[in-house]
């Protein structure tokens, strides 16, 4: 194994958010030397890392002069420029997930067409290359979908009707059949260089009604075992066909008939994963790091039952962050905050998070509902 601890090895990150800060949290605890670039002089990740640069993740000069002063590349968002990886990658640059991968998944369009191609189980849909196309659209409803940058419930809108079309920003988009379905689960899968191989427990995921984030993550998802087999199996099967090397999040549906579909995957750290830091026995971040850096992956089973809590900025909120209800809610046995460094709150921003553990998971959810009831992300 490469010296990657407390040496000169340089670990770059494209990205500075909170998924890059958390990262942070696991590069420190085995002194891994970690270069971030982000577009925000201010982004959580900015006062913590080892080096900072500033600058744009989708400027190919950026991108690539600042791949060329680390040793491995990662990241922890797909929207970067793709050229310039894939000139990093011809000299010789480790970049993981590599980007042949991430300029699969960060389209929509070709995300779904892979899937299709690969036979792997996904809603029907159709590719659209302008609004204008959508005028034609006579059965409704069905869910649109920008083909890139969409995140956090943006770019994202089920149209009811034909008013629904107006408003919607021209770009690449694609429109998917509504599913019917009893659950969204996700399953995050890890592989390192070596093709070493692990799944970590289906979860499963309450939405808001209308901001379209999720509200809750629950582990292990309340489904049948079968059922749980099945979307590891699935999730297992599209990182196969992808080959990808890191984290893979892949976010399903359980139909009405048990079946599982494909949604969308992400090829990174993910949002369903924040649960194991606190409940698993390896944290998603954790497995992050020893799969780009191929070591052993670690244990992925639950050591307790866990849910995730989003803080997510109050609607009519804008401006200097306040966290009421912090101290109600550290009383509580079980609960662990994570805040993510964002000084100013806007309605729905993703803020921090909530872990609630508990050796019994309807225990879990009851406190879960208390802590959202409780502490609110407002401003001065």
């Amino acid at each position: 194994m490469e010296n990657y601890f407390s040496s000169d090895f340089r670990l770059g990150v494209l990205g500075g958010g909170q998924l890059g800060r958390m990262l942070l949290t696991e590069t420190q605890k085995y002194d891994i030397f970690t270069v971030i670039l982000d577009g925000d002089q201010h982004a959580p990740c900015a006062e913590i890392c080892n080096e900072f640069h500033q600058g744009s993740l989708m400027d190919y000069q950026t991108v690539y002069d600042f791949g060329k002063t680390v040793d491995v590349l990662t990241i922890e968002i797909e929207h970067v420029n793709i050229d310039a990886l894939k000139k990093l990658e011809e000299e010789g640059l480790k970049i993981y997930p590599q980007p042949n991968v991430l300029e699969i998944i960060q389209h929509k369009g070709r995300q779904k067409d892979f899937f299709r191609n690969h036979n792997i189980p996904t809603a029907d849909y159709t590719r659209h290359a302008s609004a204008k196309q959508l005028g034609d659209m006579t059965e409704f409803p069905f869910v649109w979908k920008s083909a890139q940058f969409g995140y956090d419930g943006t770019g994202v809108k089920v149209i009811r009707s034909a008013e629904d079309l107006q408003g919607l920003p021209d770009v690449d988009s694609i429109t998917e059949d509504m599913i019917p379905f009893k659950n969204e689960l996700a399953v995050i899968v890890a592989r390192n260089e070596k093709g070493e191989i692990k799944t970590y427990p289906v979860v499963e995921m309450e939405f808001h009604p209308t901001a379209n984030q999720v509200e809750y993550v629950l582990c292990p998802a309340r489904i049948d075992n079968a059922v749980a087999e099945k979307a590891r199996d699935i999730a297992l099967h599209v990182s196969d066909a992808l080959g990808i090397v890191g984290l893979l999040a892949v976010e399903m549906f359980q139909t009405k008939d048990d079946e599982i579909l494909v949604n969308e995957v992400a090829p990174r750290t993910h949002n369903s994963g924040h649960y194991s830091i606190e409940a698993s026995y390896t944290s998603q971040f954790e497995q992050h790091l020893r799969s780009i850096l191929n070591m052993p992956l670690g244990n992925t089973d639950n050591k307790v039952a866990g849910i995730m809590v989003n803080l997510v900025g109050e609607e009519g909120y804008s401006g200097d962050v306040v966290y009421e209800g912090m101290d109600d809610i550290l009383h509580i046995s079980g609960v662990t905050p994570h805040i993510y460094g964002k000084k100013h709150t806007r309605p729905f921003r993703k803020m921090g998070h909530v872990t609630i553990v508990n050796q019994d998971l309807d225990e879990a959810r009851r406190v879960a509902e208390m802590v959202k009831k409780t502490i609110r992300v407002v401003a001065k």
